[in-house]
């Protein structure tokens, strides 16, 4: 049985940052990002890449179906039994179909979900920090878009930590300290649940 952890945070939360140290400091952790998923499905050449490629190609969104088999093939297929994916869900839907997915999956436990919490200022500060400091600039740190970004993060937010909440699998980690002591904090927990 695998055991998932699902990392969800504002743009400039520094989820992707905690969950590859956290899986680079234990052999028995994978990590996945989502879009990084979808691309090795790419790669891969699979009948299932050719799929996601189709709509990719053209700027469309994969449909919501594909994108879940897509992250559940890849936890089973990961070398690990603990998987930790940071950026999903996004949306109700996503959050929605994910549950319908695994309630049906065997081989797959929801253990939790972990919310690395930051003020929106806090937030703003390290994307526009993040594009100060980098030698190519992400096309999404700049200011308009971080404040879409946020806004398509926020409002489905409360709903989400909701569902989490009543299945008892929701944790909240502040992510305004160092990048120390938040990976700490997380995987000290992550350690608890496994």
């Amino acid at each position: 049985m695998k055991k998932l952890f699902l990392i969800i945070g504002a743009p400039g939360s520094g989820k992707t940052t905690d969950a590859e140290l956290i899986a680079s400091k234990h052999e028995n952790i994978t990590h996945y990002s989502t879009g990084d998923m979808l691309r090795a499905e790419i790669a891969s050449g699979s009948q299932r890449g050719k799929e996601i490629d189709s709509f990719v190609s053209k700027g469309l969104i994969v449909p919501i179906e594909i994108v879940i088999e897509t992250i559940v093939t890849a936890i089973k297929n990961a070398s690990t039994d603990i998987v930790v994916i940071d950026g999903y869900p996004r949306s109700i839907e996503q959050m929605t179909e994910l549950d319908k997915y695994l309630k049906n999956e065997s081989e797959v436990e929801l253990t939790n979900v972990i919310e690395v919490e930051v003020s929106q200022d806090t937030a703003f500060k390290r994307v526009l920090g993040r594009a100060a400091d980098a030698e190519v600039v992400r096309a999404d740190d700049n200011e308009e878009v971080f404040l879409n970004r946020m806004k398509l993060y926020i409002e489905p937010l409360a709903e989400i930590k909701s569902f989490y909440t009543k299945q008892d699998v929701l944790k909240v980690i502040s992510g305004e300290g160092t990048i120390e002591e938040i990976v700490d904090e997380m995987d000290n927990f992550i350690q608890s649940r496994v």
